[in-house]
């Protein structure tokens, strides 16, 4: 595949208290030319959004302090940041917590564990836009 030219660039910011996830997401994305942020939680992603803000973000749902559906509803009303794309992460697959992500302003739902090709065709979905 020719995912390293076509990402190359694309800023992603990870935000997952849980740091395989972050690592695991990390290799997948630098692999195919990303660049990549990484938050541990809700409050350290928003400081990191509004001092370099990254083209697309992968946001996990169960945090401590500010979980994703609280962080993804402060971007989505802010409007310089509401046009970034933000993705659900989950390890649950249900309707219910897909339909709670859309109510908070997420553009899309990833379940953990994931693959590289469910991240990247994701970030190929949303963010090729943001580089071209």
């Amino acid at each position: 595949m020719d995912s390293t030219n076509t990402l190359k660039g694309i800023k992603v910011m990870i935000v997952d208290d849980s740091n395989t996830i972050r690592k695991s997401a990390e290799i997948f994305l630098k692999s195919s030319g990303c660049v990549v942020q990484s938050s541990e939680d809700g409050f350290e992603a928003m400081s990191k959004i509004v001092d370099d803000p990254p083209d697309i973000i992968f946001i996990d749902i169960v945090m401590p302090r500010l979980d994703g559906y609280q962080a993804c509803m402060l971007i989505k009303k802010n409007p310089i940041y509401q046009s970034i794309p933000v993705i659900m992460l989950s390890s649950k697959d249900g309707l219910f917590d897909k339909a709670k992500g859309r109510i908070a302003g997420s553009d899309d739902y990833l379940t953990k564990p994931f693959t590289a090709e469910g991240l990247l065709s994701i970030i190929r979905k949303y963010a090729i836009s943001c580089v071209a």
